[in-house]
C-alpha cells in the first residue's frame, strides 16, 4: 500500500529517468488517466521532451518536464514504479509480490532504449497532466507543529471537532502523505484514540502527535516502508498491544479498518 514513505522511495528511483530524451509514451486507456488525460494527450505532451525533476507531494509523484505540463502519478493501493527493470520495492504489503507485464498500465520509452513503467495490479492508480497541487496539504515529512494543528482543527466554528483524528490525519487536503497503516501507527505511538474528534486535542496532545508523526516517518523510512511499524504484525484478530499487552480493538474510522489499544489510547 504505497504511502508517503513508499512514494519517496519511488521518487529516489525516478531520478534515474531524468535528463533522458523521451521517445514514446503508452498508457493502457483513458480510464487510467485523470483530468482529461488520454493516451494521445499523454504521448503528445511527453514525447520529444525530458524529465528534469522528480518531486513528491504527499503520495503524489510529480515529474517536471523541460517544457510543457507536469506529469502526476498516483499509485493507488498496489502501484509501483520500475525504471530500466529496477523496482524501488520488492513488494507491497497488499500487493501480489510479483511483477507481471499484464499489470503495466503506462510505459515511457527513452531514446536510449530504457523504460519507466507504472506497474499497478489492482488498477487504482492514475496519471494526470498538470495535476492541481494546491489541493494538497503540507507534506507530512516536513509538516510543522503549527501546520499539523491547522490540519486537526475544524475549518468553521460550527464544525468544531466534527471529524475523528484518524480521518483528519488521512485527509490529503489537510496533511499530504499519511495512509491507513501510518495513521494507526502514529496514533498508537501518540497514545491517542483514532475515533476522538480532531478539535479535542490539548496543546500537550498536539505536541505528542507531532512528535509521533516525525518519529514514525523517520524510523519507518529507515526500516524501509509504512508496513514495518511496531503495531503492524498485531493488526489481526487476537493481536495485542506491543506496549502493554492489551488486546487490540478493531473498528472502522473514517471509512477505514482501524486497530488501536483501548488501554493507553485515549
Amino acid at each position: 500500500m504505497p504511502e508517503i514513505l513508499e512514494v519517496e522511495l519511488y521518487r529516489t528511483l525516478a531520478e534515474k529517468a531524468l535528463g533522458r530524451s523521451i521517445d514514446r509514451v503508452w498508457m493502457v486507456d483513458s480510464r487510467y488517466g485523470r483530468g482529461g488525460t488520454t493516451p494521445r494527450r499523454l504521448h503528445d505532451a511527453l514525447a520529444g521532451h525530458t524529465f528534469t525533476v522528480a518531486r513528491r507531494r504527499g503520495k503524489l509523484m510529480l515529474f517536471d518536464l523541460d517544457a510543457g505540463p507536469t506529469l502526476g502519478v498516483r499509485f493507488g493501493m498496489t502501484g509501483g514504479l520500475v525504471v530500466d527493470g529496477q523496482m524501488a520495492l520488492d513488494r507491497l504489503r497488499y500487493g501480489p509480490g510479483v511483477f507481471d507485464d499484464k499489470w503495466v498500465r503506462a510505459r515511457v520509452t527513452f531514446g536510449d532504449g530504457g523504460h519507466l513503467l507504472v506497474h499497478d495490479p489492482r488498477r487504482f492508480g492514475s496519471l494526470e497532466l498538470a495535476p492541481d497541487e494546491s489541493r494538497l496539504g503540507p507534506d507530512a515529512l516536513t509538516a510543522t507543529l503549527a501546520e499539523l494543528g491547522r490540519a486537526m482543527a475544524a475549518r468553521t466554528p460550527r464544525a468544531e471537532g466534527a471529524a475523528p483524528l484518524k480521518a483528519r490525519l488521512m485527509d490529503q487536503e489537510r496533511l499530504a502523505g499519511v495512509g491507513n497503516l501510518l495513521a494507526d501507527e502514529i496514533l498508537w505511538r501518540a497514545g491517542l484514540d483514532p475515533g476522538r474528534r480532531g478539535g479535542s486535542l490539548t496543546d500537550t496532545e498536539l505536541r505528542a502527535l507531532h512528535k509521533a508523526l516525525r518519529a514514525t516517518l523517520r524510523q519507518l523510512g529507515r526500516r524501509g516502508g509504512s508496513h514495518l511499524g511496531d503495531l503492524m504484525e498485531e493488526r489481526r484478530p487476537g493481536g495485542r498491544c506491543p506496549r502493554d499487552g492489551t488486546e487490540l480493538r478493531r473498528g472502522t474510522v473514517g471509512g477505514r479498518t482501524t486497530w488501536w489499544c483501548p488501554a493507553h489510547q485515549h
